[in-house]
């Protein structure tokens, strides 16, 4: 939209054009069978035609570009590019020609010329190029005010503007969910998964080049959109990256906390800062995009003030024959030192085995415990371990701990076989 001032006899005329990736030319396709009135007439005239693909003349893509005919779209984290020139339309000699262009958006003005110094003299028939390149930040309304001012020969000081209005749109849909893995089998704990929903709501297919998870400071990631097939990685989305429009596409991230990190149950609990997604995708001919989200929040999960975890435990176990697990207990207070009683109270089917109701000891804050334990099972199938009871004799405080962990039971001859 261009919206001028109120008209004024200038010596100088500005012209700005957006500089895009032109199109493929599109042919409008006539066509008949031999036996029609026209004959091989519009067969004949399609192949004259230089805009068409010899020897495959009824595509309707042809071998020509097309420059843009208009402003078209711009959207978020595309760079927009602009040519400005100022030409000298009299038959005077201006001098101290200033051309400024700005780019107003609806939270602030930023100044887009390349050379802030004024040009001495322009020649009749002469002109001031310049080209401008902004990346796009910010949706919504933008407007480019474009300023000349100049001097006559008389001495006159001149000065006037154009604007151009355009809006800036959202080219995809990102939705993130977070899975925390609380209770982890592994050495690692505090493992959290990151589920991005990618959602193309342009109205033109995109080429994914890159979309990447950068974490934060204490988390390693590990992405899991790849399949390993004879040896070599392949992307779980196949060789040709494309997102049509409207189309949705999930990618899966896993991250775990640093080493030096995951020791510090308290620093990890109040951790909620996971890190950022880096999307690079690519448009018509190579029309390049970038975008960046705000830092991914999660909600911290809330372990209370004990944590209780397994470290090892068997998958597969014989009926009524014991079975050792290990656990880790874990002071999440910041402040609280903690003199833990451990009991342990049978189910229908698992079976402690030692003394209950035994003293652990102090337990200082954000520091941990490994614990040896011995149970059985009485009966066949997947059982659930249960009736772990944590007391905290300070603060007389009880922590109950069901269904921690699943084990398989099965006969001695069964697993013998």
């Amino acid at each position: 939209m261009d919206v001028n001032q109120p008209k004024q006899e200038h010596l100088l005329a500005l012209k700005v054009m957006r500089l895009t990736k032109p199109t493929l030319f599109t042919n409008v396709l006539v066509t008949c069978e031999e036996r029609d009135l026209p004959g091989g007439l519009f067969n004949q005239l399609m192949k004259d035609d230089p805009s068409t693909v010899k020897g495959a003349e009824t595509l309707m893509l042809g071998e020509m570009l097309t420059l843009p005919q208009n402003f078209g779209n711009i959207f978020l984290g595309e760079t927009f590019s602009s040519y400005i020139s100022v030409h000298n339309d009299s038959n005077q000699v201006v001098k101290d020609i200033l051309v400024k262009a700005d780019l107003q958006t609806s939270s602030q003005r930023l100044n887009l010329s390349a050379s802030s110094a004024a040009v001495a003299e322009l020649k009749p028939d002469c002109c001031i190029d310049d080209v401008i390149h902004h990346e796009v930040k910010e949706i919504g309304t933008h407007i480019l005010v474009c300023a000349v001012s100049y001097t006559t020969q008389t001495g006159e000081k001149m000065y006037f503007r154009k604007f151009f209005k355009f809006q800036v749109l959202k080219p995809l849909d990102v939705k993130t969910k977070f899975y925390n893995a609380e209770s982890d089998l592994s050495s690692v704990t505090d493992e959290v998964f990151l589920e991005a929903q990618i959602q193309n709501i342009t109205t033109s297919p995109m080429f994914m080049e890159k979309v990447s998870l950068e974490p934060s400071m204490m988390y390693n990631v590990a992405e899991l959109n790849t399949v390993d097939t004879a040896g070599k990685s392949e992307s779980t989305f196949g060789s040709r990256t494309y997102l049509q429009p409207m189309d949705t596409r999930q990618y899966l991230y896993c991250l775990k906390p640093k080493q030096e990190f995951a020791e510090k149950a308290g620093i990890i609990k109040g951790v909620t800062v996971i890190g950022k997604l880096d999307i690079v995708w690519k448009t018509n001919l190579g029309e390049r995009g970038r975008l960046q989200t705000s830092q991914l929040q999660r909600m911290a999960p809330g372990y209370g003030d004990v944590r209780l975890s397994l470290e090892t435990i068997p998958d597969t176990v014989n009926l009524e024959e014991p079975f050792d697990i290990t656990c880790k207990i874990t002071n999440c207070s910041s402040e609280r030192t903690m003199d833990l009683v451990l009991e342990m109270c049978n189910t229908n089917s698992i079976h402690w085995c030692g003394v209950s109701g035994r003293q652990l000891g102090k337990l200082h804050p954000s520091s941990s415990l490994h614990l040896a334990l011995t149970l059985l099972s009485s009966v066949q199938g997947l059982q659930s371990v249960s009736g772990l009871r944590l007391t905290d004799t300070f603060l007389k405080r009880t922590y109950e701990y069901d269904d921690i962990a699943q084990v398989c039971v099965v006969s001695s001859e069964f697993k013998q076989s």
